[in-house]
């Protein structure tokens, strides 16, 4: 009876991500201290037990990284507040409004509040005209979650953008992705810029199998096989970008066509109306005819003209005297001599 021990076996992954194959774990651990790397047990529940040749420092960090990538993308909305006053001149408002549109588009809520100040809080009213107006021109990227409401000397709104934080950053992250491509296959057309299809890091399958025993050594047909395989991998990964670049090119230029043919059918309507309302109208329908005037009749004979009267003559009238005027009475003097 054979009472040999049997020699555990690992399937060992190289450090590119490449399958070296079922090895034992002394054969495993010398490539490890011969490339500098760390054996690794990835998949300790397969029958063989998966190992990856790794820089495990490395790994730790990447995963660190990855971690604090996670944290700061995390989707916290944060409330925005923008204050007004009752009587806000026409640009300070646009301005707020400006704020508070950027605020809703990326994602976090927008308190609006009004101070009031003196008899401005016996005219509720206008604050609550001027907070309605607001969230109709915000209408766009925000919708009404908590109606105007006093609070002490205040008013006070809240409004919820229409998409949130997640759904913010997507679309950002999306419309970069399209301006990249788009800039890279106009790059393409015009020969500025040739595309790498070599893959970023060599294959380490060879090295790896050079320092395998013997018996472990892969055929020149199975390396064959393996980089027409990687190579397939590569076309189809060029394939695709490329036919994702045409088909935004496609896209944006049937947009293009469409928006021309619209121009070309609104200018067409309106030479068409501006030539109807140029068009002379319709001449007027003649009248029915007139009847024939009646026979004139004949002129009467002329009255003989009467004799003028003599004129009368004026009468000269002949002036008045003028009255006399009275005489003026003098006091009378005493005689000397004589007593009052």
């Amino acid at each position: 009876m054979n009472d040999r021990i049997r020699v555990p076996e690992v399937r060992l992954v190289g450090p590119a991500g490449e399958q070296v194959g079922i090895v034992r774990i002394e054969d495993a651990l010398r490539l490890a201290s011969e490339s500098d790397l760390d054996l690794v047990e990835v998949a300790p529940q397969a029958k063989p037990p998966v190992a990856k040749l790794m820089d495990f420092g490395k790994y730790k960090y990447e995963a660190a990284v990855k971690a604090r990538e996670a944290r700061k993308n995390q989707t916290n909305t944060v409330l925005k507040e923008i204050r007004f006053r009752l009587k806000i001149d026409t640009h300070d408002y646009e301005t707020k409004r400006g704020h508070a549109m950027r605020f809703l588009g990326a994602g976090d809520k927008v308190k609006a509040m009004i101070q009031f100040r003196g008899r401005e809080q016996q005219r509720p009213e206008m604050g609550i005209r001027l907070l309605q107006k607001f969230a109709e021109d915000v209408a766009e990227v925000g919708i009404v979650e908590s109606t105007p409401r006093i609070d002490g000397r205040n008013m006070v709104m809240v409004i919820g953008p229409v998409k949130n934080k997640a759904e913010a950053k997507a679309e950002a992250r999306r419309a970069t992705q399209r301006a990249d491509a788009k800039a890279a296959n106009e790059a393409v057309k015009a020969g500025t810029e040739k595309v790498d299809t070599t893959p970023d890091k060599a294959p380490m399958t060879q090295s790896l199998a050079d320092l395998l025993p013997d018996g472990y050594s892969t055929t020149a047909s199975q390396e064959a096989a393996e980089e027409a395989a990687a190579q397939k991998v590569i076309d189809a990964e060029v394939a695709a970008k490329e036919a994702a670049a045409q088909e935004i090119v496609d896209r944006e230029k049937a947009v293009q066509d469409k928006a021309d043919k619209e121009a070309a059918a609104a200018k067409a309507a309106k030479a068409a109306e501006k030539a109807a309302a140029e068009a002379p109208k319709a001449p007027a329908k003649p009248k029915t005819a007139e009847k024939p005037a009646a026979a004139a009749k004949p002129a009467a004979a002329p009255k003989p003209m009467a004799t003028p009267k003599p004129m009368a003559m004026p009468k000269l009238s002949t002036p008045k005297p003028a009255s006399k005027a009275a005489p003026r009475s003098t006091p009378s003097r005493p005689k000397p001599g004589t007593s009052d």
